[in-house]
């Protein structure tokens, strides 16, 4: 754990430096379709913190009438554009693009800016006696009651939960495993890339309170590389969940030898995630 822990502090300070300095010397590298909505949400209850919503359309949609499944992701910054990335980005919209040029499989992506210094609090379902947070039930509830429906209304989307994504690594991931857990007939599809399930042990009792469910698809992730407190986090949720009563067939584990916990491993394996999860061949 004092290995991890020494580098998530590291990550955490990295963040909150990198973030509040000046991206005019990083040339953009966001797709055509990729926009940052006018719209901005301040989560009551939260912090007083205006969040930018950024959100990537299929290559056609505007050739189209069609609707298309939704996937929502934290750390919006990090994900589409070097220029607002930190130490670079996921290129989200460069692998969806590839990916519908090869199946003619369209996404919609809704990433959320994170809140720099509140990323800890937003990202956390449970306080940490060392690091604090525990708003992350806010933050979630946000994302269903008020940005969820506002997509829907201003988007063409496929709104039942079995088109439904949620996404996210380290913390991230944390958030999107209690927010499919808690609400699988929104999420239906949970990629939980690097999860900090080390946060808390409440994990484990929520784990076992709502991890029956029959409904949602689940990807869990993690690298050799990420140390082995991260690895055997993730082999002991995947085993209580299964204990618990979680449909096998609707949940995959990846143990990746090489990977690193950073934007580049999960920018590799995003692809593998999402085809996975929506049963792309």
């Amino acid at each position: 754990m004092k290995q991890f822990n020494i580098f998530f502090i590291l990550f955490c300070l990295t963040v909150s430096s990198l973030f509040s300095q000046s991206t005019e010397e990083k040339k953009s590298t966001a797709s055509k379709n990729v926009s940052i909505i006018k719209k901005e949400f301040v989560i009551s209850g939260l912090n007083k913190i205006s969040h930018k919503i950024w959100v990537y359309l299929p290559p056609n949609y505007a050739e189209t009438s069609k609707k298309y499944p939704v996937i929502y992701m934290h750390d919006a910054q990090n994900l589409f554009d070097n220029a607002t990335s930190y130490i670079g980005e996921w290129e989200i919209d460069e692998s969806l693009n590839s990916l519908f040029k090869k199946t003619g499989k369209g996404f919609i992506v809704v990433g959320i800016e994170n809140g720099g210094t509140e990323r800890i609090n937003e990202y956390t379902p449970w306080k940490n006696e060392k690091y604090g947070g525990g708003k992350g039930a806010v933050y979630i509830d946000f994302m269903v009651h008020t940005l969820k429906p506002y997509i829907d209304a201003n988007y063409r989307t496929k709104k039942q939960a079995k088109h439904t994504g949620l996404i996210g690594s380290s913390l991230g991931g944390l958030i999107s495993y209690y927010g499919g857990l808690k609400y699988p007939t929104v999420f239906g599809k949970i990629g939980a890339l690097s999860t900090s399930f080390w946060f808390s042990n409440k994990v484990e009792s929520f784990t076992k309170e709502f991890g029956n469910t029959k409904k949602v698809k689940l990807f869990l992730l993690v690298g050799e590389k990420e140390g082995y407190d991260m690895v055997s986090g993730t082999k002991k949720i995947k085993k209580l969940l299964l204990e618990t009563g979680f449909k096998p067939s609707n949940l995959t584990s990846k143990i990746n030898p090489e990977g690193n916990h950073n934007e580049a491993f999960w920018k590799s394996e995003f692809s593998e995630v999402v085809s996975w999860l929506y049963n792309i061949k």
